[in-house]
């Protein structure tokens, strides 16, 4: 009825979109899907009044991720709007991406972390993803719980035979990890989530599991109940959870370049003589690897270990590499440029 008995042009629409999806084989060439996403860190400073200027990377194509100035021009456009991208970035921590967070951000985070629970996660939840193959209900409990996992693996590559332990643990149910597999692939679907595959060159095999990606971090906070700061400033104030909030900065990191259209991303699992990498991009032949090192300071060896082996590949074809940190760094190797996340997340 969407495209045959209708003038309709464009229609927007939430997870639901996951049911539109179903019949995309009988819409092939008459319909396209944009995932939006939530607010950028550009539209975030909208709502709070601060000029951070247009997006970064233009809509016309990806060249330029495989040109280093371009990368190199994104860091020093973050220096130049660094009072306003820091604000529009802590005001990014602490409620996330979410339209209903930003708007009214006198509102206290308690009752924002209940209309996410409610309208984006329980939505999904218990309406849109009731449904499986050939009308079968799936278990609203298992979904919920293997969303909970997600939300503590995120920024991880957990197999799912472990997800799958822990959902028996603590549903005392007998859990498989195909099924694991499955539910979260409907997760992806809907939206709340992004899996991001293991890169598949060489004609290798593929090894390794997909990296979780949540849509927006706040749904990690509101969920489980617990805010893990990502601005540097509130994050010097609990050192204790520096490695949550790396793992956190993946996942964002993820997220954002998930929702560029037409890019390939991936992640490079750990090989026999090669380290893992947490993201490679994909434009045309080229390669870009990029590494999220968040944290208060980096080691100019040991933190680009990855990077520097992916480069050194000429397999690989990649001409340099992108280091993302929590604040400015410089390291001393011309293959490589390093930018906070802050910056970074200007692109869009």
């Amino acid at each position: 009825a969407l495209v045959d008995h209708s003038t309709v042009k464009v229609l927007i629409t939430g997870s639901s979109a996951l049911r539109i999806a179903i019949g995309r084989d009988s819409l092939a060439g008459r319909i396209t899907m944009i995932e939006a996403g939530t607010l950028s860190l550009t539209e975030i400073g909208v709502f709070a009044g601060l000029d951070l200027g247009k997006p970064f990377l233009p809509d016309n194509g990806l060249k330029a991720l495989i040109e280093k100035e371009f990368w190199k021009a994104l860091g020093a456009h973050g220096e130049r709007k660094s009072r306003e991208r820091d604000e529009a970035f802590r005001r990014f921590s602490e409620r996330g991406g979410y339209p209903l967070a930003q708007h009214r951000f006198d509102v206290p985070w308690e009752h924002v972390a209940d209309q996410l629970n409610e309208t984006v996660i329980r939505r999904v939840i218990q309406h849109d993803l009731r449904l499986g193959d050939r009308g079968r209900k799936r278990d609203p409990a298992l979904l919920e719980e293997v969303f909970r996992l997600a939300c503590r693996y995120t920024g991880q590559t957990p197999s799912y035979d472990t997800l799958a332990r822990e959902a028996h643990r603590a549903l005392r149910a007998n859990v498989g990890p195909q099924r694991v597999n499955h539910y979260l692939r409907f997760l992806n679907e809907s939206l709340l989530l992004r899996l991001v595959s293991p890169l598949e060159i060489r004609l290798k095999k593929s090894r390794g599991f997909p990296k979780i990606c949540l849509a927006d971090h706040s749904l990690r906070a509101s969920w489980l109940q617990e805010e893990i700061p990502l601005d540097p400033q509130a994050l010097s104030g609990a050192p204790h959870l520096t490695t949550v909030a790396g793992h956190l900065a993946e996942s964002v990191t993820g997220a954002l370049l998930c929702t560029i259209g037409g890019l390939d991303v991936a992640h490079f699992p750990a090989r026999k003589d090669e380290p893992e990498v947490d993201f490679v991009l994909t434009i045309g032949t080229r390669r870009i690897p990029l590494e999220v090192k968040y944290q208060k300071t980096v080691d100019p060896l040991r933190d680009t270990e990855a990077l520097r082996a992916f480069l050194e590949k000429s397999v690989n074809n990649a001409p340099f590499g992108v280091l993302v940190t929590q604040t400015t760094v410089t390291v001393d190797d011309p293959r490589l440029v390093c930018l906070p996340l802050s910056s970074l997340m200007l692109m869009r």
